[in-house]
């Protein structure tokens, strides 16, 4: 059969190489989207912070347990988004454990430079962690003491009057010969800048600058009042470190002792969101791009064989069985993908490359992730096209094999009139279930709306698939007198080629309403969410002005801002995040702490049930999505975790509406103290008389990298922020439709490429070249016409059931240019992939094509 298949595929390039197009598109990006996967799968941190420590005892994700309906437990484990915290009275029981040497707490401390430059501040007992060693000076003993590191400082550090008197230059730790022991420095710390006296200079291991204090001061400043981010434990030589770890973990409880290998997993770094990012991403959008292959990939094959059927009707008839002709179009298949794969792998692993520079250049992942050499996606991807191919060839088999031998040159001959029962049923059950999902979109909420939205865009679009050929047969009744009225004779013709032809045309439908559901509903999505975001921030700040800065704000800011005269109200905001639990699996849920006094005055965020008055400890406000995807009621207690993993059971006291501009849950700020990264505010809202601006801006002045701007300002920055967040999923987005657009147009192609023999016999019977194009361009405008419409209604469900469950919208935003591009795209690519290759066709005289085989 494998031979067989080798010269049917030669005997037959045009089909071949149309498939193997679709394929290795497919394997292009399933590679490229496994390559994120795979690296992000495979990402390890190695302990850097803690590079020393033999354990580290930590909490860096917390753990949700459920029930499933058979008994069993199911655990979901998050990594914390606040880092978690273990009590620092823990260290003081680990010393005693017998063979251990050194015990030390470790801290975050938020230290910025006066530029804002971020820095790591940590007690001077935790430098043996990493280690770092003193090459200069002494180590910090005095509230006012701090010890360099010799790692570069972005920018520099501000440095305050040297010993002599005199201003000495910026002081970069990564420069000895500038950064002298002795010299002053300024720096930001709890949102205030102190001046410090460098009493040393230590030199780590590559690490990023850090900033050592005393303990006693270090543990002054730490955000966590009786905790500590991780206790490092160093053993004495010849310990048994297994038999260690079982003792500390004693003492530690249900705590996380790591081993020096998994201690990088207690150091919250870029490169562990980067790798949760990658495996969201590459997952998520491949999952979707497998769908469209299996869609893709079917109608390709099978439009190619239905366009060999006289081929495989001769086979028939000199006696192969059933089986035969199945094995050998699957071997054919398999034939293709191997070559697609051959050509689509490497291609994919060079995207990566360019995908991942490009993630790197934006921010999206760190400088020097290491990124999978992609071994495995590859193996993957080629597996996927693989049975993809094979499958859907079997499927295309099944009818053209079925038949008997006496009835396979008529079968070739002639064009079914039935589809097949089996299809009809299909049909119908995937409408149903597809309407279903449309029911659940509409009238559930949240999260389960949205995937309902998304199920239904598929099943809505295979739905299609199966019965395109009964609504090209019906659609041809309807159009009849419209495409006659306006074609003439060709419109005669082009209806009665839509009749006859309409099980061969379903391909070709399928496309187009592919090509129209997905530009329509996928590609706008992301806009509506932007301009919701944007319009959510912009209608809720009732704030005129906004104190910000990188670098956090103290309490102190907040009451110089409150006593300046003619100012009404001030809001401190916090960014922080809660974890929750929904069907058994933890959620991390952006979340805003604020001060609930006056916020009347600064903020409206679309109350719709409750009041934000009744915002205190024990209490949470929620955004409807939010509350609709969990199922919380006003009212009613529910469980979250602190971004620390702080367990937090809170009354919901207020839903809102503006969920995408100030985040989904709003907690009082005295419950986040102690209990983030920092007890810094990111930004205060203030409602002010332009009188104040003078007072304002004194304030701001006052504290390095602050600033006052207008709420307009703050809307800005968020619509920037959005955009560039929004880059990574255009782009994806614009991978998928264009490989459906590519898909559709090799359909397409293929489809006017198979009527030459067709169009050869009309022409001898006196059908004119004018009167044939005439004819095709009345059957494409009338399957353009039915595709729109229902590739139009698709993608109108889809987007608003989308945009209903996110913002609550029920009409989405469309904007004009973005219908005009999709609805003239799809136009320009239902006209051009048949009109062109019909009109090289017609180029030929009609009797070299009348013995072509079909």
């Amino acid at each position: 059969m494998i031979s067989l298949a080798t010269r049917m595929l030669r005997h037959r390039p045009g089909s071949s190489v149309a498939t193997l197009l679709a394929l290795a598109l497919g394997a292009l990006i399933l590679t490229a989207m496994g390559v994120l996967v795979e690296s992000g799968l495979r990402y390890h941190p190695a302990p850097v912070r803690y590079a020393a420590a033999d354990l580290v005892v930590a909490r860096p994700d917390t753990t949700f347990t459920s029930r499933e309906f058979d008994g069993e437990i199911y655990r979901s484990t998050v990594a914390l988004p606040e880092g978690g915290t273990v009590p620092a009275g823990l260290a003081g029981r680990i010393r005693g454990i017998e063979g251990v040497a050194t015990v030390a707490v470790d801290e975050n401390i938020a230290v910025h430079t006066g530029a804002g430059t971020p820095l790591s501040g940590r007690g001077w007992a935790s430098a043996v962690l990493t280690p770092y060693e003193l090459v200069d000076g002494r180590a910090p003993a005095n509230d006012d003491d701090v010890v360099l590191s010799t790692d570069p400082v972005p920018g520099g550090l501000d440095s305050g009057v040297a010993p002599g008197g005199a201003a000495s230059g910026g002081v970069s730790t990564g420069e000895a010969g500038r950064a002298r022991v002795g010299e002053q420095v300024r720096l930001v710390v709890g949102g205030v800048l102190r001046t410090y006296r460098i009493s040393g200079l230590a030199r780590g291991n590559g690490n990023a600058a850090a900033v050592f204090f005393s303990d006693a001061h270090a543990a002054a400043l730490a955000p966590h009042r009786g905790a500590v981010s991780a206790v490092g434990v160093i053993a004495a030589p010849g310990t048994d470190l297994g038999r260690l770890a079982d003792q500390v973990g004693q003492v530690a409880g249900d705590t996380a002792v790591l081993r020096r290998a998994d201690s990088g997993l207690a150091e919250r770094s870029a490169d562990g969101a980067a790798a949760g990012l990658l495996i969201q991403v590459g997952a998520s959008f491949g999952g979707y791009v497998i769908l469209l292959i299996v869609f893709v990939v079917a109608a390709t094959i099978g439009l190619s064989v239905r366009h060999r059927r006289r081929d495989l009707a001769l086979v028939r008839a000199v006696a192969a069985t059933p089986g035969q002709v199945r094995r050998m179009i699957m071997a054919e298949s398999a034939l293709v993908s191997v070559f697609a794969s051959a050509i689509g792998v490497p291609a994919g692993l060079a995207a990566a490359g360019w995908l991942t520079g490009e993630l790197t250049s934006r921010g999206f992942v760190p400088e020097g992730f290491p990124m999978a050499p992609g071994v495995i996606a590859a193996a993957g991807a080629t597996g996927v096209i693989l049975v993809s191919a094979v499958l859907a060839g079997l499927l295309a088999a099944r009818r053209i094999s079925g038949i008997k031998p006496a009835e396979a040159l008529g079968e070739a001959a002639i064009e079914p009139v039935s589809a097949g029962r089996v299809r009809w049923i299909s049909g119908l059950v995937a409408l149903t279930a597809a309407g279903s999902s449309a029911f659940a979109a509409v009238a559930a909420g949240g999260q389960t709306a949205l995937g309902a939205a998304l199920g239904m865009l598929y099943l809505f679009v295979l739905a299609v698939a199966l019965l395109a050929p009964w609504i090209n047969a019906a659609a041809a009744r309807l159009l009849a007198p419209l495409l006659r009225a306006a074609f003439g004779t060709s419109g005669y013709l082009a209806a009665a080629n839509l009749r006859a032809n309409a099980r061969g045309a379903a391909s070709v439908l399928t496309s187009l309403v592919l090509a129209v559901g997905f530009g329509g509903s996928v590609w706008f999505l992301q806009n509506n969410l932007e301009r919701q975001a944007v319009a959510q921030s912009r209608s809720g700040l009732i704030a005129t002005r906004a104190l910000v800065t990188g670098a956090g704000l103290s309490d102190s800011v907040v009451a110089e801002v409150r006593a300046v005269p003619g100012v009404r109200a001030a809001t401190p905001v916090r960014n922080t995040s809660v974890v929750a639990s929904v069907m058994g699996d933890g959620e991390v849920i952006g979340a805003r702490a604020v001060d609930p006094a006056g916020i009347d005055a600064t903020l409206d965020l679309g109350v719709t049930s409750g009041s934000l008055a009744d915002l205190r400890d024990g209490t949470a406000a929620v955004s409807r999505t939010q509350a609709s995807t969990f199922g919380w009621d006003l009212g009613e207690k529910v469980a979250l975790r602190l971004g620390d993993g702080t367990p937090a059971d809170v009354r919901v006291v207020a839903i809102y509406e503006h969920g995408l501009g100030f985040g989904d849950v709003v907690l009082p700020r005295s419950a986040v103290i102690g209990h983030t990264a920092t007890n810094l505010d990111d930004q205060i809202l203030i409602s002010a008389p332009a009188s104040a601006d003078v007072a304002l801006r004194e304030i701001a002045a006052a504290h390095p990298g602050a600033a006052l701007v207008d709420t307009g300002t703050v809307t800005g920055g968020l619509a920037k922020d959005l955009a560039l967040s929004a880059w990574l999923n255009r782009l994806l987005i614009a991978v998928m439709v264009g490989y459906t657009v590519v898909a559709a147009a090799n359909t397409m192609v293929m489809a006017a490429l198979a009527r030459r023999r067709e169009l050869a016999v009309l022409r001898l019977t006196g059908v004119t070249r004018r009167q044939v194009k005439r004819m095709i361009n009345a059957e494409q405008a009338g399957l353009l016409g039915v595709a729109v419409l229902l590739g139009g209604t698709i993608a109108a469900l889809t987007l608003s059931s989308v945009v209903r469950a996110l913002t609550g919208n029920l009409v989405p935003y469309v904007p004009p240019l973005g219908v005009a591009t999709v609805l003239g795209g799809t136009a320009v690519l239902a006209l051009a992939t048949t009109i062109l290759p019909i009109a090289r066709l017609l180029r030929v005289p009609p009797v070299e094509h009348i013995g072509v085989r079909e």
